[in-house]
């Protein structure tokens, strides 16, 4: 996994080709990890090839190895909700893409910027973010985004000029432009993408709101 070196000589694992290209993260909780298939098969036929699989579905470490052998290459797999460095080393040993985090949790970034991979620790607050982003955090996830909003970016930018941010927890679809526009390194987004595809809902609606989320991400680049 490539890494970026920062100016502190943190060694910082890189943000994946798949997410530098498609910008949006898809996480999934659902009653059991058994009921991911068809609904990572929707958001992949809508572009959506980033997907958070959180440990507050049961069997997330069950099923992971059997969803890398069937989808390969065609999305990346990361796991989310991630609290302790047992569950990241853990994650990764079963192959996990990625690793997010609610908290700044130190030994959960330590451990992935150990091995390279990338890790988007939570947080609030200036203080929480930029400790998070000093650690070797490939981006930090600004939760609950919707408190906060899209200016937020900006405003931290200017005493962490470099910061990377990923916006996640109440973020809508719509608001999936403004977060590009300023500067976000990717958008995060749980139920208003996924809907009620976990409860015998439509997967051509939910492949139709990936789609719409991907040129919603593709229009505001191109205007950046």
């Amino acid at each position: 996994m490539p890494r970026l070196e920062t100016p502190d000589t943190v060694s910082r694992p890189a943000p994946s080709a798949i997410l530098r290209d498609t910008r949006v993260v898809a996480v999934l909780r659902a009653r059991h990890a058994k009921d991911y298939t068809p609904v990572i098969e929707a958001l992949r036929d809508g572009g959506v090839l980033s997907i958070e699989l959180t440990l507050s579905t049961p069997g997330v470490f069950d099923e992971l190895p059997r969803l890398q052998e069937r989808f390969g290459n065609s999305v990346e797999l990361g796991v989310g909700t991630v609290t302790t460095a047992a569950e990241a080393e853990t994650a990764l040993d079963l192959g996990a893409a990625y690793i997010v985090t609610p908290i700044t949790e130190p030994d959960v970034i330590t451990v992935c910027t150990m091995r390279g991979v990338p890790v988007f620790p939570g947080g609030l607050t200036p203080t929480e973010l930029h400790a998070g982003w000093k650690l070797g955090a490939t981006a930090v996830k600004v939760f609950p985004a919707s408190t906060v909003g899209p200016g937020y970016v900006s405003q931290l930018r200017g005493p962490f000029p470099d910061i990377q941010v990923v916006p996640s927890g109440g973020v809508d679809i719509e608001d999936v432009p403004a977060w590009i526009r300023a500067g976000a390194l990717a958008v995060s987004l749980g139920g208003p993408l996924l809907g009620d595809a976990f409860k015998v809902g439509s997967l051509t609606e939910l492949t139709a709101r990936a789609r719409r989320v991907r040129n919603l991400v593709d229009e505001a680049r191109g205007e950046r």
